[in-house]
């Protein structure tokens, strides 16, 4: 192995040094964070798990795109824990992420819409649910998301694993992009992410003998997706002994009572891959190679 000369090596000590002391801080930190000298970050794609600097150093080495996983913290009848939302959003984003390349995943959003407060509607109606209005909740990721343009992410991916919000994340992306337009930004918001679930998923299973199953939330459907990403958050032994959930128990039609993670594989597999297929198609181009 070559060595690198003493003068170079040297070169980033020598120049820090010759910083004044008197120099404004604001003019010397651009300066001295330019000698801090690039290190390999750790394989991981969570915004989270990494310090400034290597979030520097991947968008200098080509990463600009992020992900914003929207998740939701909502009751899913007694046999999901109400955390399902975010946990899923967050894994499935991670493969999107690998699978898609140069790309990251933001901390996942976990106040959305769930329905009114005063007086009591939608899921607001059981415990275990945070809501947030519509207005909040689209002024939360529009500020999310100019942050993180502002460092350098030239595209930022809107993904939302519950229904309720899906107008607002594609109203956030129009805003976004009208706002943006020509400053070196771009929102790419994926509806088929969440989409293939009641389309292509529903069909599916209904085709694989499952017809009875399928409903609208926290059925047969939603339980295996949730068994195959983090079988933890279902409380499967109860289930299995339960009588058929009802709506007044937070279930929506169909029955979860025969869900399995191998049938919530073939969910999840289905969202990823729509999502990465919108990602090397967005007509942007912003999707290295």
């Amino acid at each position: 192995m070559r060595k690198c000369p003493a003068f170079l090596a040297a070169a980033p000590l020598a120049l820090a040094l010759s910083v004044p002391a008197a120099m404004p801080a604001a003019v010397a930190a651009p300066l001295l964070s330019a000698l801090t000298p690039a290190r390999p970050g750790p394989d991981t794609v969570d915004f989270a798990d990494l310090t400034w600097t290597e979030i520097r150093d991947a968008i200098h080495a080509g990463t600009t795109s992020v992900i914003i996983p929207v998740g939701g913290t909502e009751q899913s009848g007694p046999f999901i824990a109400v955390g399902k939302h975010d946990v899923r959003a967050m894994a499935l984003a991670r493969r999107i992420a690998r699978q898609a390349g140069h790309t990251l995943v933001a901390p996942v959003v976990a106040y959305v819409p769930e329905g009114g407060t005063a007086p009591r509607t939608s899921h607001m109606r059981f415990a275990g649910t945070i809501s947030l209005s519509p207005s909040t909740f689209r002024a939360l990721l529009v500020d999310a998301a100019e942050s993180l343009r502002v460092q350098g992410f030239s595209r930022v991916v809107l993904i939302g694993d519950h229904g309720g919000y899906q107008r607002d994340l594609r109203a956030v992306a129009d805003t976004l992009n009208w706002r943006w337009h020509g400053r070196g930004g771009h929102v790419l918001y994926i509806p088929a992410y969440y989409d293939v679930i009641a389309t292509t998923f529903a069909t599916w299973l209904r085709q694989h003998g499952h017809a009875a199953g399928v409903g609208q939330h926290a059925d047969l459907s939603d339980t295996s997706l949730m068994l195959a990403v983090d079988p933890a958050l279902v409380r499967t032994q109860a289930l299995r002994l339960a009588p058929l959930p009802t709506p007044a128990q937070g279930v929506y039609g169909g029955d979860p009572r025969q869900a399995e993670a191998a049938l919530g594989e073939v969910g999840a597999d289905m969202q990823v891959n729509a999502a990465v297929a919108a990602m090397q198609h967005d007509p942007t181009g912003q999707n290295p190679d």
